[in-house]
């Protein structure tokens, strides 16, 4: 582990490997909306489905600030695959709530079943003999086309919850078109009159709140919105470093158009600076909460403690927007020819864009609610 907030965590050489086949497809990736199988296989071999599976399934049950270094050196060179990364990761976390038979299908065919969210209740469930018939449809759920199972929430008559569905049950419609994030490939999952036994639901307060069955490892019992937001701003803070480089060479590789070249004048090295520091603090931000992720620590009451949730959301929330701020000072100074399709700067901007509108990075919403907080300590 790391001795100081800014060191990150040793990579695994599988880690290694995947970033840099990522990194070769990226441009493709975005034109063609879809990451290539290869980019999936090794994100899988890398770790990524397996690393917050508990133990007893063959999995790591690993921790947030490896995961946020991890995720974030596939995001240097593909946005789109550090995303899958982040959220398989994150989806099969969820898991660890079901019910033991629950869990023991979900993982029936090892630790590396690839698992997706689809976190919106969008879908309707119904109570019949032995569990739910299941109906509705899910836009927006990130790797839905590569993905062995789903976690979809739905509305039911006592609750909303969560239910583990595997890939047979359900049918994928394309619809995803968005200006950044496209290898994501964000489609529409469908089902109508689904089946789903009881042992694969759980209720989506239990997940919400860490309610783990059969493990207590700090990666299953942290509450959602102690994590959710690391997740989230990862893939872009990796994106952000691959900012710095594309521009660094651009300007490096750049004639002098006057007496100055751009690589010496002051002005735009400034430029420079500025990302990289505001990168380098939202980099210490999202530490910060994922170590309290993986301790429970950081304030006065542990997980249970509201200024701890509040702080973290803030910090991840304040992190996405620096992470927005350093890739747009960086792309508005590169030029007209930073904007060309194939250009990895014009890519970056969109994806950080696109990332850091997540409604769990929104700082109206983190921000508000830490604030809030802030005013009653002040006024008590």
């Amino acid at each position: 582990m790391s001795g100081s907030l800014s060191t990150p965590t040793a990579l695994s050489s599988e880690v290694l490997k995947a970033a840099e086949l990522a990194a070769g497809h990226a441009t493709d990736a975005d034109l063609t909306g879809r990451l290539p199988d290869g980019v999936v296989d090794a994100l899988v071999a890398a770790g990524f489905a397996r690393h917050f599976v508990p133990t007893r399934w063959g999995g790591r049950a690993g921790g947030f600030e490896e995961l946020l270094d991890a995720v974030a050196a596939v995001g240097e060179g593909c946005t789109s695959a550090a995303w899958i990364a982040a959220v398989t990761s994150g989806a099969a976390r969820m898991g660890a709530c079901l019910p033991e038979d629950g869990q023991r299908e979900l993982w029936s065919g090892g630790a590396d079943t690839v698992v997706v969210g689809a976190l919106v209740p969008a879908g309707r469930a119904t109570a019949v003999d032995g569990g739910w018939r299941l109906t509705g449809e899910w836009p927006l759920v990130s790797g839905v086309d590569f993905a062995d199972w789903a976690m979809v929430c739905a509305s039911a008559p006592d609750t909303v919850r969560f239910f583990a569905v595997p890939r047979r049950d359900y049918r994928v419609r394309e619809t995803w078109r968005n200006v950044g994030m496209r290898a994501t490939a964000g489609n529409t999952l469908l089902m109508e009159g689904v089946f789903v036994p009881a042992h694969r639901c759980v209720t989506r307060e239990d997940i919400w709140a860490g309610r783990a069955v059969g493990s207590r490892a700090p990666c299953h019992t942290a509450p959602l919105r102690a994590v959710s937001g690391t997740l989230f701003a990862a893939p872009a803070l990796g994106a952000a470093r691959a900012a710095v480089r594309a521009w660094s060479a651009r300007i490096a590789g750049r004639p002098a158009a006057g007496p100055v070249a751009p690589r010496d004048d002051p002005a735009v090295l400034a430029v420079l600076a500025r990302a990289e520091g505001e990168i380098e603090g939202a980099g210490l931000l999202l530490r910060r909460a994922a170590r309290v992720a993986d301790t429970g620590v950081g304030g006065t009451g542990g997980f249970g403690s509201e200024e701890v949730l509040a702080r973290g959301a803030r910090d991840c929330a304040l992190a996405a927007e620096q992470l927005v701020g350093a890739v747009e000072g960086l792309f508005r100074s590169a030029g007209a020819g930073a904007q060309a399709l194939t250009d990895p700067l014009q890519r970056v901007w969109r994806d950080v864009h696109c990332v850091a509108s997540h409604a769990a990075l929104r700082f109206e919403n983190a921000g508000g609610a830490y604030g809030g907080r802030l005013l009653r300590e002040a006024t008590s």
